[in-house]
């Protein structure tokens, strides 16, 4: 989100190209590139090698980041902003004056970036809307690559504000269908240091209006469902291609809303809201016919998707490298013998607040959570530590991060994030295989001098 990636860390282009597959992306990716390290090593930025670097390991078939309109994305850079024009839409910024806006009964535009506009159509057509262009751009990529192999990373802009839906998604859903805001009054009384400052936000303050909330989630709910109809859409055009034969498909996303939950907006911290996200898995193979249609409560990370596309592709897991676990086995309906008891979550926020103000160097403004399926815990460099009973307290109102009656639960907390840590693979330039040979080959010089002397 804006911080380049280590030269060296690998990526699932790096992983699937050699395997004979086209990697690429259609929609949002945030990826920045690292110039600076580029420069060091000559690679120029324009190359081969310089756009699989800057673009995250993906072909950019079509890379949009979802905010144009400044220095950083000037909208004559965007694709989405030529295809609206070739459609009649007049605008040097198409992108935001019509399907990011609504307007007036006088025919003023109204910016969808303000909460208060929300509940208005967009000034796009349907057909010709952010959701519907990627859609149609994911089928032409498809249709393009023909029978070789491929992986494609779909990634839909919305929801995520703007939040306005273009008509008739706009008006699906009304007040009534909000969930009621998952809050307490006590979570403002003494709050942990970092939340209080979350709770300062101006999204936070804005989200902590009911009124807003109920002029943002139906819109929200209308984008969701727009997805929903055009991943359908997406569904048939691969079945009639026989594609749903041999195609597995995820489905999941980067994190949450909180949209008022909490007294917060936007995501960055740890409760449920933020971290628990969708993950969906479709997997063709007669395999994981024993699982289709079931939910699985067992905890994954993110991470276990390249390995689960690496197994998938026939490919080797580089098992000093990667510390994710293949999904196939659950999928097949397996029980993997030492499946992960607890899945870790880190931030980084130093980018985020001010946290000078809580006396952070940026290095220090990071916090790292360890969940069970019994409790939450979150470690803070430089304040306390937050703790969750997730069976007695499963909205996370109490936070028990002081409480000296759990202590040895924390305790136990901080010897699982102690072990995440341990376990992390820092060797990635030789395999496993090629230390075990260095050290057998060793052995037998020394076992050779030995008989020799």
């Amino acid at each position: 989100n804006g911080i380049p990636l280590n030269l060296n860390e690998k990526t699932i282009g790096d992983y699937l190209k050699p395997l004979g597959y086209r990697v690429a992306l259609v929609g949002k990716s945030h990826m920045v590139a690292d110039r600076e390290g580029m420069a060091r090593l000559g690679i120029d930025p324009r190359s081969d090698i310089g756009i699989h670097i800057s673009e995250c390991g993906f072909e950019p078939y079509e890379r949009d980041d979802g905010l144009w309109g400044n220095e950083d994305f000037p909208p004559e850079e965007l694709a989405y902003n030529n295809y609206l024009r070739s459609k009649g839409y007049d605008s040097n910024n198409p992108w935001h004056d019509f399907a990011n806006s609504g307007e007036s009964p006088t025919g003023e535009i109204l910016s969808g970036w303000y909460l208060r506009n929300c509940h208005l159509p967009a000034r796009v057509k349907e057909e010709d809307s952010e959701t519907a262009y990627m859609t149609n751009r994911a089928i032409e990529f498809i249709n393009e690559t023909g029978e070789e192999p491929w992986c494609l990373h779909l990634s839909y802009i919305k929801p995520h504000w703007p939040y306005i839906a273009p008509a008739p998604y706009h008006e699906m859903y009304g007040h009534n269908d909000v969930k009621p805001v998952n809050r307490h009054p006590k979570e403002r009384l003494d709050p942990h240091p970092l939340m209080a400052q979350y709770m300062e936000r101006e999204d936070s303050q804005t989200f902590s209006q009911e009124k807003v909330r109920t002029n943002v989630i139906p819109a929200y709910m209308g984008l969701v469902k727009q997805i929903d109809d055009h991943v359908g859409r997406l569904f048939k055009f691969m079945k009639e291609k026989g594609h749903m034969d041999d195609t597995l498909i995820i489905f999941t996303s980067d994190h949450g809303d909180y949209l008022g939950d909490h007294w917060l907006g936007e995501k960055e911290l740890f409760h449920e809201e933020s971290v628990r996200i969708p993950l969906i898995i479709y997997d063709p193979s007669s395999k994981s016919n024993a699982t289709r249609g079931k939910v699985d409560d067992r905890l994954v990370e993110s991470i276990d998707l390249v390995p689960t596309f690496i197994e998938t592709a026939g490919g080797n897991l580089p098992d000093h490298i990667l510390e994710g676990h293949s999904l196939l086995p659950l999928l097949h309906g397996e029980n993997p013998k030492n499946w992960r008891t607890f899945a870790v979550s880190e931030s980084e926020y130093a980018s985020r607040i001010a946290f000078w103000e809580l006396g952070l160097e940026s290095h220090e403004a990071r916090a790292t959570m360890i969940r069970t399926a019994d409790w939450k815990y979150i470690f803070h460099e430089r304040f306390r530590p937050e703790l969750f009973d997730l069976n007695n307290d499963p909205e996370e109102l109490n936070d028990l991060g002081e409480d000296p009656a759990l202590e040895s639960v924390r305790q136990e907390m901080r010897e699982m994030m102690f072990e995440s840590l341990r376990q992390r693979r820092t060797r990635t330039t030789r395999d496993n295989a090629f230390m075990r040979r260095r050290a057998e080959s060793a052995l037998s010089r020394k076992e050779k001098r030995e008989l020799e002397g």
